[in-house]
C-alpha cells in the first residue's frame, strides 16, 4: 500500500511531538521521500490541472508545522536567504532544484553580509534535504517544477533574511 499524505501528516505529528529537534526533523525528511515515491500522490497534486503557486496542504494548529506545495510555472532563482528561526525540509517532486548553501563569514553585528558558498547540488525527483534554523541557501528551478516544503511554522510570521551577494546587503523580511 502506498504512503499517503494523511499518513505523512500523522507521522510528522508523532515525530515532531516526540522529538522537535534534528532527530525528529530527520524522520520527517525520510518520510517525505516515501511520500514523493507515491505516484498517486504525485498525480493528485502535480497534474496540469493544479493551480500554480504555493498551496498549503496542511498546517498543524498544535505543533505549527506546515506542508506546502510549490508549483512553479516559470523558472526562478532566489537570492541567498534563510528561514529565520524555523527549519525547512525541501522535497523535489518533479524536474529539479539547484541548491546552493552559504555561510556568513563576518559578524552578524555588521550591516553588510559577507557570504561564502559552502555547497552546491541538485535535488532531483524524490530527493529531499533538511535545512536548520538560520541556514542560508538559495534555490533555482526550471519552469513546471514542483516542490513539497515542510516548515516548522508559517514563515510569513518570522523575521527572515534575503541576502544580495553583489551588494553584500541584508534585506530583512518580516
Amino acid at each position: 500500500m502506498a504512503y499517503t499524505l494523511d499518513q505523512f501528516i500523522a507521522d510528522c505529528k508523532s515525530s515532531l511531538a516526540r522529538e522537535p529537534g534534528p532527530p525528529g526533523r530527520e524522520q520527517v525528511r525520510a518520510n517525505l521521500e516515501k511520500l514523493l515515491a507515491n505516484p498517486d500522490f504525485l498525480a493528485q497534486y502535480t497534474g496540469d490541472d493544479q493551480p500554480k503557486g504555493v498551496k498549503v496542504l496542511y498546517e498543524d494548529e498544535k505543533l505549527g508545522f506546515q506542508v506546502l506545495a510549490h508549483i512553479n510555472e516559470k523558472a526562478h532563482a532566489s537570492p541567498p536567504h534563510d528561514h529565520g528561526a524555523s527549519w525547512a525540509i525541501y522535497g523535489q517532486a518533479t524536474q529539479y532544484t539547484d541548491m546552493t548553501e552559504w555561510r556568513r563569514v563576518n559578524p552578524e553585528s555588521e550591516d553588510s553580509a559577507q557570504l561564502i558558498q559552502t555547497d552546491a547540488y541538485r535535488l532531483g525527483p524524490g530527493q529531499t534535504r533538511a535545512y536548520g534554523p538560520h541556514m542560508i541557501h538559495a534555490t533555482a528551478h526550471p519552469e513546471q517544477s514542483w516542490v513539497v516544503r515542510v516548515t516548522g511554522t508559517d514563515l510569513d510570521n518570522l523575521p527572515r533574511y534575503r541576502f544580495h551577494p553583489k551588494r553584500d546587503k541584508i534585506l530583512e523580511r518580516a
